[in-house]
């Protein structure tokens, strides 16, 4: 598979780059917190140990086996962990990886020339977040056995049987004194194992849930051309053939992945060692800079652009794309705010290349398909072009100046937009409530009539035809598109307040649509929220309760006693409540609860928001179907 193979793994390729550091003090340093994320990111290190096996050509199965008990047993047939004495530390290999921060073949390039798991922590830091960790290891005719507790050796490594192949197997269960809550959830790992299947061809990825006796599968021979087809699976596709190159220059290895659909939303998922890169960096630079001049350069040639044309731009060209881009590097350099932008100059140029030369190939091979994208692309620009008209007339108009607030709008008196929020309250007699019950210094309150405009199937031109769109721009005073600019912000916090209704939760996903598709940052800055009334106020004598779900009504009941007359009011709509209880229940910020609106997975939220809100009648029946169960309150 590889000339790594002819290299020999021992012991003196594991490198030690310093002490053990007190991770059960402090793990959120290593895997991000200790909630939900954290607890699944165990199962990540874990997998991308094996997957950098697969990447140096040892390893082409995994098998991931979630147990009845909650731990984990995760198995690879690579070349299993070394066992001999390591010449630094004076203790096994094993026990070395397993027990010392940033030990790990991957800082040797001898042994490894790419790696996922760029740090090295990741084995002894799920072994320090266990109560307890086994290792096996299958290596030279023997297999072997090491037990931990608490990243604590509890046994020598025993030899407890033969074996005619190679590969190791950690099992562990998490610390449920370190972590909130160790279940883990099927779904979440799943996501996570498709996609590392998906990026690295040809590798056989199984996972067991024998608590529920599910399973799945994920072995892709087609790589990231079957990922944009998946991805695609719920929209049209302008043409069948995924675009794709694959090209080396200087050890770095790149894939692209392209087809265009008749969506209005680019999806561009860039990766860098099978690390989603959603900050972007040089890589993505060199694949946007060739794709816009290679598209320009092609319809000039064959006239596809006459000359009183508009000039289309990037964003013109990327309109309905989905394209993966993947790479894979010895050396990465990460900077940005996660830590998720390549920073490699180099890489720039490289993928430019192969970018460039590989779409204008197609583009000559398949003419009928590169006039195809052409065309959608003239048309996304003369849109932008009435987009840019209908902004600078409402400019002139003043409807966007911050000085021309809408009529709607019941601002606040404080202007640090630190201070401020503004909520968007479904519906006039909402509206009356949460104008008369607010505390009028910090916060704004701007009712909606009736639903928006679904963004999901509108260009930007149409959309800012719409009257609720505009006067939530102008609020937020944070302009759209082009002009949009974070610091112009006027509200901290933008809290959307809907009935517990369906038609409430079709105006949140709206809503939601429309932060996602043309105001991301508002959501990944931490500026969305949505409010949580309440569905029930119970009251029995003089003592009064407000319930915010049914598992919290059947405790309230319990604590007022069963028995006896108690009276339980049911709340469908925000307007049922008089201003005086939705300030008490929903805009307190003493006792009120909010949800902050967060992307973890923005591969997974395109799909949804697709499903959702696009034209596909049968995706979204499905989707419905499937999670019903997770539905908490359902009005029937």
């Amino acid at each position: 598979m590889s000339e790594l193979n002819e290299r020999h793994y021992g012991a003196e390729q594991i490198q030690v780059l310093e002490g053990l550091e007190p991770v059960r003090k402090r793990p959120g340093m290593y895997i991000g917190s200790t909630g939900e994320s954290g607890l699944h990111h165990l199962v990540y290190e874990i997998v991308d140990n094996s997957i950098d096996e697969a990447l140096a050509g040892y390893c082409d199965t995994i098998e991931v086996l979630i147990n009845e008990d909650n731990s984990v047993k995760i198995t690879d047939n690579g070349s299993g962990i070394p066992v001999e004495k390591h010449p630094k530390t004076g203790r096994s290999t094993l026990e070395t990886v397993l027990t010392v921060l940033h030990a790990g073949g991957k800082f040797n390039n001898d042994a490894y020339k790419v790696s996922g798991g760029l740090h090295g922590v990741g084995s002894s830091v799920v072994n320090a977040l266990s109560t307890w960790l086994i290792a096996e290891v299958k290596r030279d005719g023997k297999l072997y056995r090491q037990k931990y507790e608490r990243g604590i050796p509890t046994t020598e490594i025993e030899i407890v049987g033969e074996s005619d192949h190679t590969g190791t197997t950690i099992t562990f269960l998490p610390d449920d004194t370190i972590f909130d809550d160790i279940i883990f959830d099927y779904e979440t790992i799943k996501k996570r194992l498709r996609e590392m299947a998906f990026l690295n061809k040809g590798i056989k990825i199984s996972l067991e849930d024998r608590r529920d006796n599910i399973s799945d599968i994920f072995h892709y021979e087609g790589g990231i051309r079957e990922f944009v087809q998946y991805l695609n699976s719920k929209k049209d596709a302008l043409h069948e053939e995924i675009i794709y190159a694959e090209g080396t220059k200087d050890k770095v290895i790149v894939e692209i992945a392209i087809q265009y659909t008749d969506s209005y939303n680019e999806s561009l998922y860039s990766f860098v060692n099978n690390i989603n890169t959603v900050e972007g960096g040089t890589h993505l630079v060199g694949f946007k800079t060739a794709l816009t001049r290679v598209m320009n350069d092609y319809a000039k040639k064959y006239n596809l652009i006459k000359e009183n044309d508009l000039s289309i731009t990037g964003e013109d060209i990327r309109e309905g794309i989905t394209t993966i881009l993947s790479i894979k590097i010895p050396n990465p350099q990460f900077e940005g705010q996660t830590k998720t932008k390549l920073g490699n100059s180099e890489v720039r140029g490289i993928v430019d290349n192969i970018t460039g030369e590989a779409i204008y190939s197609y583009c000559e091979e398949n003419p009928r398909i590169a006039k195809l994208i052409i065309e959608k692309t003239l048309k996304a620009a003369r849109a932008r072009e009435a987009a840019r008209k209908a902004r600078e007339l409402a400019r002139r108009k003043n409807v966007l100046d911050s000085m021309s607030l809408p009529g709607k709008l019941a601002d606040c008196s404080e202007r640090n937009p630190d201070l401020c929020e503004i909520y968007i309250v479904e519906g006039n007699s909402a509206g009356g409530s949460a104008k008369g019950g607010r505390d009028r210094r910090t916060q704004a309150i701007l009712p909606l009539r009736g639903k928006i405009l679904n963004v999901e199937k509108s260009r930007l031109d149409r959309i800012l035809n719409s009257e609720e769109i505009r006067n939530m721009i102008t609020a937020f005073g944070c302009g759209i598109g082009e002009d949009f600019n974070l610091d112009k912000l006027r509200y901290g916090k933008i809290i959307i307040m809907t009935d517990a209704d369906d038609d409430g939760a079709h105006i949140r996903t709206l809503l939601l649509t429309f932060f996602y598709r043309y105001m991301k940052p508002l959501i990944e800055g931490g500026h969305i929220y949505a409010a949580q009334p309440p569905l029930y106020r119970v009251k029995k004598g003089k003592a009064e309760r407000y319930v915010y779900s049914d598992k919290e009504l059947s405790t309230v009941l319990d604590e007022f006693g069963r028995d006896g007359k108690y009276d339980i009011q049911r709340y469908k709509g925000l307007g049922e409540m008089n201003p005086e209880q939705l300030w008490e229940t929903t805009m307190n910020p003493e006792n009120r609860i909010l949800l902050k609106i967060e992307i973890d997975d923005a591969i997974h939220a395109d799909e949804v928001f697709t499903i959702l809100m696009g034209d596909k009648v049968a995706p979204r029946r499905e989707f419905i179907e499937k999670n019903a169960r997770y539905v908490k309150n359902l009005d029937i």
